[in-house]
């Protein structure tokens, strides 16, 4: 126990030898009371960290010790504001980002934090301290996603290219289907049966579509101009999708009733693959109804010029692009190469002729479904959002779109980043989690890996997978959120075809976004706690937006639902 100056004193002893008049002699019965010296107890000052700078791409990195002033500074107690979004204190005093937390001296140089100092005696001072970001430059396997060859260290060890030729499948889908509009098929002589054949093309004929140059970015500013060019053969979509390629799945995609989240499939089967055909399907209907000079309106009856946008409110182009992130992107990442693809051989390189292990490429491909470019980490989530980190960072005049390029995922993760009232982190944490994960491979090659490596191994994949799945979750609240405002806005007397068109993406981002969990086997849907959510969260989306006030209030319910399931910050959830 600490007994603070002021408590010490009362314990002076009180019977003292009295002083006569004169200060002579003393004398037991003098009438004088005897004097007892005071201590008072001060408040404490000057708040100061050991070290007051933080090195960026560190998750929950530690800044310094914080210590103060006092005059007794035994039992100090260092606290922070409840409403602090990036700090936190431990239990030896040391100031650190929070657990889920790095920093980037791309998006932020210094950043202030105010602590409280309270000493035993419960006096306290409050001071603002500032804290500086340190900037690192590029390492390979520390904040580069990149590893030397331990067969050829002249040679990069990594690849993952058909990863790569399928986010740019996604995106030239996503890029062709956004040109139907009037004009664009009415110009064109379009017919459903033309559109769909190009659809499946793409989706399924890697041959007939590897050397088409590309629709969703201007090829003169990228190294590849093809497809082919990305990857030479065989990297069609249809081939990975959850149910086409059961290698190392745990769920049967192909049984009817096993994918959840939609019912209407048309006449198409009920599986991931056919909710695309269904959509293809619905699409080819639009085309032909403008080919043959029908106008759609919407519930405002203002005209639908776009083919992609359908009467009930649903965006066929953000559904599909979603849930081919879903069922072919997440799934094949978590349920295939993150998941059984790491019991893989390690040791294997050189017997293969190539310059990475079974293992080493497993992994690699798990990461390339995430889609960050491999210097990710060098760049701000600004940069990243909106799409200015796509960069040249070689300097050979060219952006690499297998190496350079940010697809699918990890943008969405710098966008949620972006727009958190409360500090969130999935886009640092999971791109230094695959960093770190991919390094325990490349330490260990070529040789298997200990049981302990195995163990950081899975610890970091778990790290990667849990913001990787943040973040998607973090987007269906993001749209959630602006679903509830368009339909106050659809629902007004003024509202134009834009607004119709608005609330048709947005809902169907949500939705296509919300699809993609069941994809992952370490999704917290899949915990007991959470038995039946998933379902539940569905019931209450719907299959298309509803005007009513009946609807907006389980939109409401759905947002709560996922606060619930992942623990993000109320402000977050209500401000996303």
């Amino acid at each position: 126990m600490n007994l603070r100056k002021s408590l010490l004193a009362s314990a002076v002893i009180t019977a003292t030898l009295g002083l006569t008049a004169c200060g002579g002699s003393s004398s037991n019965d003098s009438d004088e009371t005897p004097t007892t010296p005071t201590v008072t107890n001060s408040a404490p000052t000057a708040i100061s960290l050991s070290t007051s700078a933080v090195t960026e791409d560190v998750v929950g990195a530690v800044v310094g010790t914080l210590s103060a002033t006092d005059d007794d500074a035994t039992g100090m107690v260092f606290t922070l504001a409840d409403d602090e979004q990036y700090f936190e204190i431990n239990d030896s005093n040391e100031l650190t980002l929070k657990s889920a937390l790095a920093l980037n001296a791309e998006q932020v140089e210094t950043l202030d934090v105010t602590v409280t100092a309270t000493d035993a005696g419960e006096l306290s001072f409050t001071q603002t301290l500032s804290v500086s970001v340190t900037d690192i430059e590029a390492q390979d396997g520390v904040n580069v996603y990149e590893f030397a060859s331990t067969v050829d260290t002249s040679n990069s060890a990594v690849s993952y290219t058909g990863q790569v030729a399928r986010h740019a499948l996604s995106a030239q889908i996503k890029a062709y289907i956004g040109l139907l509009d009037v004009d664009y098929i009415e110009s064109n002589g379009l017919t459903g049966d033309a559109v769909k054949a190009q659809l499946m093309a793409y989706w399924s004929d890697y041959e007939a579509v590897k050397d088409n140059s590309f629709l969703f970015v201007d090829g003169s500013t990228t190294l590849q101009q093809s497809f082919a060019e990305i990857s030479s053969s065989g990297k069609s979509l249809t081939g990975k999708v959850a149910g086409n390629d059961a290698t190392k799945m745990e769920e049967d995609w192909l049984t009817e009733g096993t994918f959840e989240g939609w019912s209407d499939f048309g006449t198409q089967a009920k599986t991931p693959e056919g909710l695309i055909f269904h959509y293809f399907d619905l699409l080819a209907a639009n085309v032909d109804a403008i080919a043959s000079g029908t106008q759609s309106e919407d519930v405002n009856g203002n005209d639908i010029t776009a083919a992609y946008i359908t009467t009930s409110g649903l965006d066929l182009n953000q559904l599909i692009q979603k849930h081919t992130l879903g069922a072919l992107m997440f799934s094949q990442g978590t349920d295939d190469y993150l998941d059984e693809g790491l019991e893989e051989d390690n040791t294997d390189a050189a017997a293969a002729g190539t310059n990475y292990s079974t293992l080493e490429h497993q992994y690699d491909e798990g990461f390339g479904y995430f889609g960050a470019a491999r210097h990710y980490l060098e760049f701000s989530d600004d940069a990243i959002a909106d799409g200015s980190a796509n960069a040249d960072v070689d300097g050979d005049g060219k952006i690499d779109l297998a190496s350079e390029y940010n697809w699918g995922n990890s943008v969405n993760a710098a966008k949620r980043d972006n727009g958190a009232t409360v500090a969130t982190d999935f886009s640092s944490a999971a791109m230094t989690a695959f960093i770190a994960g991919r390094k325990i491979i490349n330490d260990a090659a070529p040789s298997a890996l200990t049981d302990e490596q195995k163990t950081q191994l899975l610890a970091q994949r778990d790290i990667a997978v849990a913001n990787w799945e943040n973040a998607i979750a973090a987007t269906v609240v993001h749209y959630i959120n602006d679903t509830l405002a368009d339909i106050d806005t659809v629902q007004g007397t003024e509202a134009s075809a834009e607004d119709f068109a608005n609330l048709a993406k947005h809902f169907s981002e949500m939705k296509g976004f919300a699809l993609n969990f069941q994809f992952n086997p370490f999704s917290p849907f899949y915990s007991d706690d959470n038995a039946g959510k998933f379902a539940e969260l569905h019931t209450l989306l719907g299959e298309a937006p509803q005007l009513t006030d009946a609807y907006k209030a389980q939109l409401v319910e759905a947002r709560d639902l996922m606060q619930q399931v992942y623990g993000f910050d109320a402000q977050n959830v209500e401000n996303w």
